[in-house]
């Protein structure tokens, strides 16, 4: 058996096995969140500017109540016990191959792990804090600026780490100046506030989660995507890990198709978020990785852009974002959204695999 057939195998092994441990954890995450009551006690009242959220109201008044938050567990917490479990049964070292099960290399997924765990906690946190507290931010849990800037701090420390330790300073400019290659471009310790810049910008992508099975659909095709860039870049390690994540995704998705049983919550979409933007540079694949989530760009726009709209010109363009909640509210039966933006992210996140992988 050669290393790049061994490696495929493991990457196959790996997220179904992910898959099967988080859809044995889902109905145990599902019960204790429900013993807790870990649910909003009504759905948001006010958008983003303290305006009343009429439409968004009207949508979800009766669904966000009975249905608990902090779905995300079971993904993070499976990711975590298939990379521990064979990073322990890897130190036996006996038969061989045992020993290269294990994915855990300080290289390729370190960071993405750190980011991760850490990322998620904080999401955890916030969810607790919206059911159970009185934050200043929409709906509860922590306000705007305390989120923002932890998630600046995990920037930093994600970015210190990608510069200083494993010593990248490139990003690259996909088809430019030399179709089809594309070039390297040299920016030294810039890294560290791009890293953070793109790690904020991801995490204004978790707008998405709001329909049953929308987030997940999502972000599966968002890792299978670096799934297949990573392992394209000779990165297994990093592929495998993304298709962890990918394995723990289908399995979320089983239990939030409609009805949802839960909703992923901030302890998933951060966690993912944070994640999503540090594979992106470890796959030198920072500048395709808005055509990759292209539906999480154009849910953010469609938000930036009603509210300039409203500014501006005193109307809406949309009847209420992010966009899914438009054509929600203009009838189309929330599993027709969900299943449509599916095929919108996967053409897209096939798109940017595309160009990526021309360099």
């Amino acid at each position: 058996m050669t290393l790049f057939t061994f490696n495929i195998i493991r990457l196959l092994i790996m997220s179904t096995l992910a898959a099967v441990i988080a859809f044995l954890l889902a109905p145990y995450v599902i019960k204790f969140l429900n013993k807790i009551k870990f649910w909003k006690k009504e759905a948001r009242g006010k958008t983003i500017i303290g305006e009343q959220a009429e439409v968004f109201y009207s949508l979800h008044k009766h669904r966000e109540v009975s249905c608990p938050r902090g779905g995300g567990l079971i993904i993070w917490l499976s990711v975590l016990i298939v990379v521990f479990l064979f990073f322990v049964l890897s130190q036996f070292r006996r038969p061989w191959w045992l020993e290269n099960l294990n994915f855990l290399s300080r290289a390729q997924t370190w960071l993405p792990l750190f980011a991760l765990v850490v990322a998620s906690l904080v999401g955890l946190v916030d969810d607790a804090l919206t059911v159970y507290g009185k934050g200043k931010y929409i709906g509860g849990g922590m306000d705007f600026k305390r989120r923002l800037a932890i998630v600046v701090l995990i920037g930093l420390i994600g970015g210190w780490w990608f510069y200083s330790q494993l010593g990248r300073e490139t990003i690259h400019l996909p088809m430019l100046f030399n179709f089809p290659a594309g070039i390297d471009l040299s920016i030294g310790i810039l890294i560290i506030p791009l890293f953070i810049l793109v790690m904020v910008a991801s995490w204004s992508g978790g707008v998405i989660d709001g329909l049953d099975g929308l987030a997940g659909g999502v972000f599966a095709s968002i890792f299978g995507a670096f799934t297949i860039i990573a392992f394209s870049q000779g990165k297994p390690d990093l592929a495998t890990f993304c298709a962890v994540i990918l394995g723990t995704l289908f399995a979320f998705l089983w239990f939030n198709i409609p009805p949802a049983r839960f909703y992923m919550g901030e302890t998933g979409i951060l966690g993912l978020t944070s994640t999503m933007a540090v594979v992106a540079f470890l796959t030198d694949s920072v500048l395709v990785l808005p055509i990759i989530a292209g539906l999480l760009v154009i849910e953010v726009g469609s938000i930036i852009l009603q509210l300039l709209s409203k500014k501006i010109f005193k109307r809406k363009i949309w009847l209420c974002t992010p966009i899914h909640h438009h054509f929600e509210a203009k009838g189309w039966p929330a599993y027709q959204v969900t299943m449509r933006f599916w095929i919108i992210s996967i053409v897209f996140a096939i798109l940017g695999v595309a160009i990526r992988l021309l360099g």
